[in-house]
């Protein structure tokens, strides 16, 4: 009766072994130099990716459920000058500062990119990215696609820049329907401000179609963009 069973490694004879090392040394003595130890490429440097889309395409499901399987991923946690909302907490849904603080680090220029939003400050702390990028965190940093044309012009090619897409206008209009947050007249509006973001695509580096149900595959699509960019010989050098 056949078995599928792998045979037990052979273990190399001694003599082989020693004859190995006997060549090895002749061979560092022939080119008159040791053979190196240290990695043949160098260590991947920690990435920023810009991940933006229109409203509805699903771009904190994505970047949650990235966070659960990859290690070494930040959430840049935004700083915002508005009134914290009952079941948000301060340091993971954002940063509550007030109004005069947040001036205060405008001038200061601790902010990489801000804007003023419904009367309320938004904008994200440098400081947080430096400090995570030591550590060897690859950023993520989720912005409106007016936010991400800002950090383009900041960043320029040293950050990686992702378009979230839903497979279609109509599938797009019924997640944003099926969230029955908004009236018909606020969904007008986000649907027109969703036809003219979609045409920003060209200025991306990637786009990603999350489609109903294929959440896993979308995330798998997003870590082969991390391998790729890490993998490249002239990788991105963030300039933050």
């Amino acid at each position: 009766m056949s078995s599928s069973r792998r045979p037990a490694a052979v273990p190399i004879p001694a003599v082989e072994t020693a004859d190995r090392m006997e060549l090895y040394r002749a061979l560092e003595t022939s080119l008159g130099s040791s053979f190196s130890s240290e990695p043949l490429a160098p260590a991947p440097k920690p990435l920023i990716m810009v991940i933006s889309g229109p409203s509805g395409v699903g771009k904190d499901c994505l970047i949650k459920r990235l966070r659960e399987v990859r290690e070494n991923i930040h959430f840049v946690v935004t700083a915002t000058s508005r009134s914290i909302r009952e079941g948000e907490v301060d340091g993971k849904d954002y940063f509550f500062v007030s109004k005069q603080d947040f001036l205060t680090m405008v001038e200061n220029d601790e902010l990489l990119e801000y804007a003023l939003v419904y009367g309320d400050y938004k904008g994200i702390p440098k400081q947080q990215i430096r400090d995570y990028m030591a550590k060897g965190y690859d950023i993520v940093l989720r912005v409106d696609i007016q936010g991400a044309a800002t950090l383009r012009k900041i960043l320029g090619d040293s950050a990686v820049f992702v378009f979230l897409v839903a497979e279609s206008e109509s599938e797009l209009v019924m997640r944003l329907i099926g969230r029955k947050t908004e009236t018909k007249e606020a969904l007008l509006v986000r649907v027109a401000t969703a036809r003219e973001e979609l045409r920003q695509i060209k200025n991306f580096d990637y786009v990603i179609v999350n489609a109903e149900g294929k959440l896993e595959s979308c995330v798998k699509t997003l870590e082969s963009i991390i391998d790729a960019e890490k993998a490249k010989v002239w990788q991105k050098r963030p300039m933050v």
